[in-house]
């Protein structure tokens, strides 16, 4: 307060009839006082001020401090900001929330180490407050020294930083099927902070909010609960607790709990080839997924073990037949076991024949024949001859290509039969022509009176045995 200031203010005392005393004058007016005696060099300091007061005096009643809200995050630093457009030299004040001067223009009122001027003018008074704790939340007030004073209040709001979320309620393992129930808390906030879930990224919406005040009632304790039932399909999935806060800049805290789900075997077997042919080799893959891992698969086949070891060779989870045969067909099991329980899978396996591979086109031929000539000559007479022609069998097949077994018997047959005919055809034709031969052969000894004749007769004939002529077709 400068000397106008009191000057005027003891006037108006005395148009009361009231006397000056300490209890009447304004709050630090001595401490106001010491720091204009310290900053003059003499006592026309006051009455240099004291008339520029009293000049100016009628400019100031356009004059009012301007001020803004403040908001800070707890541990950071507040700049407070009295402005006044207008000043005709007059002083400007910051005081706390408790009424304590703590800047008289450029003049530090309070020892505080936190509170620094930033900048002084007649236009402006601003200060800050660095390292800001809840307790420095209030309502700041700036005082432009007219007559009478006026004041503007800036209220400085401090948030209070949520603690790092914790999550509470897993105990590992878990099994297939088991309801949990997880817990994430944290404290500190200020207001009260929001805690969302997630799984796989997904947000989970059905939870429990829970909000408690601290016991300095200023910050609060927030917690949240996810109840939910698990499968094998959350084994190794990430649920994460996030902590959001407007005093977090946008970059929230977080928990995070990996799950560890204990189920049963799953069991496949999976065969190296979808069409098993005899001969070729066979490798059947029994893929299980569990839970504990599941221990080494064991391989039946038709409810019992596997006939033959020595072409059925078990490799770790693969069943590998060397060769297959028809002896193979069947049903195989692969069996999974782990702590938890036991798992099967069966492979029902049928062994195809190999294909024939034939020529495009096989000819059989559609004509047999057999021809026998036989010539008998006794006499000077003609030699018979006789010709046998073998018949065309109606039935039989141009070669047709396939690997049909039955269309192959088939023909075979009909080959088969067609030859057995022809041999038939053939012997019949050479008994009938062997009788014919030797009847021709004993001409000549019929009309004989005895066999000495009838050698002779026959054997006389020889005069014309030069014309005996055989043919050959």
């Amino acid at each position: 307060m400068t000397l106008t200031q009191l000057s005027l203010y003891n006037r108006r005392l005395r148009r009361e009839k009231a006397y000056l005393t300490i209890d009447l004058l304004p709050p630090h007016f001595f401490l106001n006082l010491l720091l204009l005696f310290l900053s003059c060099e003499s006592l026309g300091c006051f009455v240099k001020r004291a008339a520029a007061s009293k000049n100016k005096m009628k400019g100031s009643q356009g004059q009012f401090p301007l001020t803004q809200n403040v908001t800070v995050v707890e541990g950071g630093t507040a700049i407070l900001t009295c402005r006044v457009d207008q000043n005709d030299n007059t002083s400007l004040q910051w005081s706390n929330p408790a009424q304590q001067t703590l800047y008289f223009d450029d003049k530090k009122a309070l020892r505080d180490n936190r509170i620094e001027l930033v900048r002084a003018s007649w236009h402006e008074l601003s200060i800050s407050v660095s390292d800001v704790s809840l307790s420095d939340e209030g309502q700041y007030t700036c005082s432009l020294f007219t007559m009478p004073v006026k004041t503007s209040k800036a209220y400085l709001t401090v948030l209070g930083v949520p603690e790092k979320p914790q999550i509470s309620g897993f105990s590992s393992p878990v099994m297939e099927g088991d309801l949990m129930q997880l817990t994430c808390k944290t404290s500190g906030s200020k207001p009260a902070a929001d805690i969302r879930w997630f799984k796989n990224d997904k947000e989970i919406k059905d939870v429990k909010y829970l909000k408690e005040e601290d016991a300095n009632r200023k910050t609060f304790t927030v917690s949240s609960t996810l109840d939910f039932r698990v499968d094998r399909s959350d084994d190794g999935v990430a649920v994460i607790c996030r902590v959001d806060h407007e005093s977090l800049n946008a970059t929230p805290q977080v928990a995070m709990q990996v799950l560890e789900i204990h189920y049963t075997p799953s069991v496949k077997i999976i065969p190296s080839t979808p069409f098993p042919q005899e001969g070729q080799p066979l490798i059947l893959t029994c893929e299980s997924k569990g839970k504990p891992l599941p221990e080494p698969v064991l391989w039946t086949k038709d409810g019992g073990e596997l006939p033959d070891p020595d072409r059925m060779v078990v490799s770790g989870r693969e069943l590998n037949i060397l060769f297959l045969n028809k002896t193979d067909n069947g049903t195989y099991r692969c069996e999974a076991t782990n702590t938890i329980g036991q798992s099967s899978a069966e492979y029902v396996l049928i062994v195809h024949d190999v294909p024939n591979t034939l020529l495009p086109t096989t000819i059989i031929p559609s004509l047999t024949t057999a021809t026998v000539t036989t010539t008998v000559a006794i006499t000077t007479s003609p030699t018979t001859s006789a010709t046998t022609t073998s018949v065309r069998d109606p039935n039989a097949l141009a070669g047709q290509t396939g690997p049909d077994h039955a269309l192959i018997g088939g023909i075979v047959a009909v080959v088969v039969f067609v030859t057995l005919c022809s041999i038939f055809l053939l012997g019949r034709y050479l008994a009938r022509h062997k009788g014919t031969y030797l009847t021709n052969e004993a001409k000549g000894a019929e009309d004989a009176p005895d066999a000495d004749t009838a050698i002779i007769n026959a054997e006389g004939s020889q005069v014309n045995a030069e014309e005996k002529k055989e043919y050959f077709i």
